[in-house]
């Protein structure tokens, strides 16, 4: 009788034992899941808060005198700074052909150009790109206002540089100058976008009264 019941329980017992084992394996597996996820929502937390700050606009209001240029156009007109003397001047620096939320900003300028032209205040896009290379990107975005074509000498002069996506191009920035040829604001935009509106509002903001 003993002889035969023996083996069944030592069968339970390993059965309860690797039942035990399964048991805590598993706690394990669910503890390091745990910690895993926990990892994980942290990095992602961290990334969406960096891209947060990333994101805020910035501004400046040094004021100093604009450095002066003379660049050519997409349409082959050569337009130097010190000409618009008289006039207020938004320079729109940005990473050009390739970025479309960059061309998306002038088409909207350009449709408010009523209200650009009412408050005195002319905005030339400025980018680091060939003719070839920005009239494609013109013409998707059905963008007609002439691009300024920098080598990045311009660029880096008003400090324009590295300040988005790429070490060697301009990122989303706005510089005023006003009537005198003084530089009175500078915004730089990550987002990629500033509503007309608000540049105008900067505008007046930033312009002597």
């Amino acid at each position: 009788m003993t002889s035969r019941t023996a083996p069944h329980r030592g069968d339970a017992h390993r059965r309860e034992a690797l039942a035990a084992v399964r048991k805590a394996q598993s706690r394990r597996a669910r503890r390091r899941n745990l910690v895993v996820t926990g990892v994980v929502l942290a990095v992602i937390a961290a990334v969406v808060t960096a891209m947060m700050l990333t994101s805020r606009p910035s501004s400046s209001t040094a004021t100093k005198a604009a450095p002066d240029f003379t660049l050519t156009d997409t349409a082959g007109k050569s337009v130097h700074l010190g000409d618009l003397r008289g006039h207020n001047v938004v320079l729109y620096f940005s990473e050009g052909a390739g970025c479309g939320s960059c061309l998306q900003q002038m088409a909207e300028v350009e449709k408010a150009k009523a209200a650009f032209d009412a408050a005195d205040v002319t905005v030339l896009p400025v980018v680091m790109n060939t003719r070839e290379q920005i009239v494609k990107d013109m013409a998707t975005y059905g963008v007609t206002t002439p691009f300024l074509l920098d080598d990045g000498r311009v660029a880096k002069a008003y400090d324009t540089l590295g300040k988005g996506m790429h070490a060697g191009l301009p990122g989303h920035s706005f510089v005023l100058v006003d009537k005198d040829g003084v530089q009175r604001w500078t915004g730089e935009y990550p987002s990629m976008f500033l509503a007309p509106s608000d540049l105008l509002t900067q505008v007046r903001q930033h312009l002597p009264a």
